[in-house]
């Protein structure tokens, strides 16, 4: 696939990690990139463990399957670690976000033994101090983008403004409480990409 990069969403039925994965693929676009964004479908309903896959490419993207071995890992529901073998196939090189309100160094013994970067981010009190409720797959999905490089930050935000004021034209106050919240989540992590 060239200089891609695969990324793999666990999250709840209900919490917008199919949504973010989309939104993820949708923007990356816009940008002249190759992309694929979806869910892997089974007998889901709300609250129960869904995934959602993401490849973003330069080069055409000839593969259509699942991905079992991805660069990234975003978990937007930090109870799926004790259930869900989150890290399964991560790269040794890749990274994993979650979001929790916890430290890294408070969670890796329930990463299964995985090496890599592993990132945190508060994404609940964004979304309820941004948006009012927990909606925790705007911060999660600025994450993805600041954790992955995939793209720069101006040219996210860019476009996910423009997403947003299509996607909620008649809720202004939703656009602009989205808008803080990517923004908020670039600065939490800005301390630990260095």
């Amino acid at each position: 696939m060239g200089q891609g990069l695969e990324i793999r969403w666990h999250g709840r039925g209900g919490q917008g990690a199919k949504t973010a994965a989309l939104l993820l693929a949708d923007v990356a676009f816009k940008t002249g990139a190759y992309v694929q964004g979806f869910p892997e479908y089974g007998p889901e309903r709300m609250g129960a463990p869904i995934t959602a896959y993401n490849r973003i490419s330069r080069d055409e993207i000839r593969v259509h399957s699942n991905i079992y071995t991805p660069d990234l890992v975003v978990v937007v529901d930090e109870t799926l670690l004790h259930s869900v073998d989150v890290t399964a196939g991560l790269k040794d090189d890749g990274a994993i976000i979650i979001n929790t309100p916890k430290k890294k160094e408070e969670i890796t013994g329930l990463l299964r033994g995985y090496k890599g970067r592993v990132y945190t981010v508060d994404a609940r009190a964004i979304s309820v101090e941004t948006l009012g409720k927990n909606f925790p797959n705007s911060p999660m999905l600025a994450a993805a983008v600041a954790v992955s490089g995939v793209m720069d930050k101006e040219s996210f935000i860019r476009e996910m403004r423009t997403s947003y004021e299509h996607k909620f034209a008649r809720k202004p106050e939703v656009i602009e409480g989205n808008m803080r919240a990517l923004t908020m989540t670039f600065e939490a992590l800005a301390g630990d990409l260095k």
